[in-house]
């Protein structure tokens, strides 16, 4: 098998985008087979700077590597649609050579203008076809002398498809079974620009067929046009060698009503590309998956899981289970909501399960850019407490910044609830004994400030949130004299010491 994902560099890749990589990917991976990166620049308006780097880099953070492509080799190379514009204009000449193409030098107004024809006509669809295309200014209505004329002339002119009248095309879609497009209701598809740069329906027969593209798996917005396909195929003679064709259901909005658009992850504060993309127009940036705070094992996971499903209960899957278990016949015809919830539930699973010396080196970069620093034995201990209290990679500095930086706020409402004036005392000879040779692992901890609580005659619901808060600000977190004996004394007695006139002047000021 040889599968293709085939993405314009016309801006940030769509997480759609990156399922149907995943789909080709795991197809491939499963049959032993190859995995193509093909970038179809031929729309040069469109091209944006960066955004072909940007496709490379959200693959590889994905961990879905190419086996052929640009900057990486491959026999059927180049895999830039534009280092290949002179082979198009050969297939591309064939066609109008055998008469399945023809030449037209219609102006925008002329389009309109044959458009609004129809509507009065009542001729529906209003469109370049086997209708319309008689009463149009091309190669099949004009003397061959004055298309050669205009051409001479410079006059601009693109090259069309001459779809047949009349006819049926039938697709075998390996998702949708089989679909049926009447060539009435085909426009004739423009297959070159006047630029001399083929449009998508060219250049992707032409490179599908040479690269020799065993599937096509592609999005559903693809298959009004795959008749036309389907046609060229035919009309080149390659039918016995043309591709399956597989076309994926949308992914839809959260509230499952429309496609999920780039315009969403801002509107609704959520995620839909894997990087983050910086745009010169601010409202076109966008944060993606990997600034989140994502795993990328948890977004594959959670991708392969919109639109496919496994016939099983198991939800948590690696990649390599994923190519096992995929199937196209497993893949739903209706679209897949993007269940943000979800998204996130799949990554606090990866969080959890991933050992904590790799999660300390995960999170490690994101401290350090927060300016913590501190050993890898400290960073582990760290991951291994906060691990299950959290749900971004990101929330590790966010939620656990105590273990970094003494708390400046302080949870006042548990400390006006907990906290008694006449218990000061008792603290005080709390923080003096611990200063004495008391062993700060967090059993012996544990132990001693029990015991320091019953011979006190005080609650543990006086004691334990009021040390907490004083430590970490918060009486949420992880076992409080685990974190203890991760600070270790010397900090943990410094901000006790801190703290604790800090909670008498706010109980004298209330």
């Amino acid at each position: 098998m040889r599968l293709r994902f085939a993405p314009s560099p016309t801006g940030a890749l769509h997480i759609g985008g990156v399922r149907t990589a995943l789909y080709n990917y795991l197809l491939a991976k499963k049959h032993g087979g190859t995995f193509i990166l093909r970038i179809e620049d031929t729309d040069q308006n469109r091209y944006v700077p960066g955004a072909e780097e940007y496709i490379k880099e959200a693959l590889n953070w994905c961990g879905l590597n190419p086996t052929e492509g640009p900057g990486i080799g491959g026999d059927h190379g180049p895999y830039r649609q534009s280092e290949r514009k002179d082979l198009y204009k050969k297939y591309a000449d064939q066609l109008l050579a055998e008469g399945k193409a023809y030449i037209a030098f219609d102006t925008p107004e002329d389009l309109e203008a044959m458009r609004e024809r129809m509507k009065a006509a009542n001729i529906f669809p209003q469109q370049y076809n086997s209708r319309s295309r008689m009463d149009m200014k091309n190669s099949l209505t004009l003397p061959k002398e004055e298309v050669d004329a205009r051409i001479a002339a410079g006059e601009k002119y693109t090259l069309r498809l001459k779809i047949p009248a009349d006819e049926t095309v039938v697709i075998q879609d390996k998702i949708r079974g089989e679909v049926r497009f009447n060539t009435n209701e085909l426009d004739d598809k423009v297959i070159m620009k006047g630029d001399g740069m083929p449009t998508y329906h060219l250049a992707n027969i032409v490179d599908d067929h040479l690269m020799e593209i065993t599937h096509v798996i592609r999005g559903e917005e693809w298959l009004p046009s795959t008749a036309h396909h389907v046609l060229m195929y035919r009309f080149f003679g390659w039918e016995d060698t043309m591709p399956a064709f597989a076309h994926l259901p949308l992914i839809l909005k959260p509230n499952g009503k429309g496609k999920l658009s780039k315009r969403d992850g801002a509107k609704l504060g959520i995620p839909v590309f894997p990087l983050s993309w910086e745009d010169p127009k601010p409202e076109d940036s966008f944060k993606g998956f990997r600034e989140f705070g994502f795993d990328p094992k948890a977004v594959i996971n959670f991708l392969a899981f919109l639109g496919w499903n496994p016939g099983t209960e198991q939800e948590i899957f690696n990649i390599e289970e994923l190519s096992e278990a995929f199937s196209l016949e497993r893949i739903a015809k209706a679209g897949a909501r993007f269940d943000f919830d979800k998204s996130k539930w799949f990554n606090q699973q990866y969080i959890i399960a991933t050992p904590d010396e790799e999660l300390a080196d995960k999170i490690a970069p994101l401290l350090e850019a927060r300016g913590y620093q501190k050993d890898k034995a400290y960073l582990t201990t760290f991951a291994g407490l906060m691990k299950e209290r959290v749900v971004f990679l990101t929330d590790f500095p966010e939620e656990g910044y105590y273990f970094f930086e003494s708390p400046v706020t302080f949870d006042e409402k548990t400390i006006r609830k907990r906290y008694k004036l006449e218990n000061k005392g008792k603290f005080l000879d709390l923080v003096a004994l611990l200063k004495g040779e008391v062993s700060f692992d967090a059993s012996s901890l544990e132990n001693f400030v029990k015991e320091f609580i019953e011979k006190n005659g005080l609650k543990f619901g006086e004691v334990f949130p009021i040390i907490r808060i004083a430590i970490s600000g918060t009486t949420k977190g992880p076992s409080l004299f685990e974190m203890m004996n991760l600070l270790g004394k010397d900090e943990v007695i410094r901000r006790l010491e801190y703290a604790l006139p800090v909670f008498e002047e706010k109980l004298v000021s209330q």
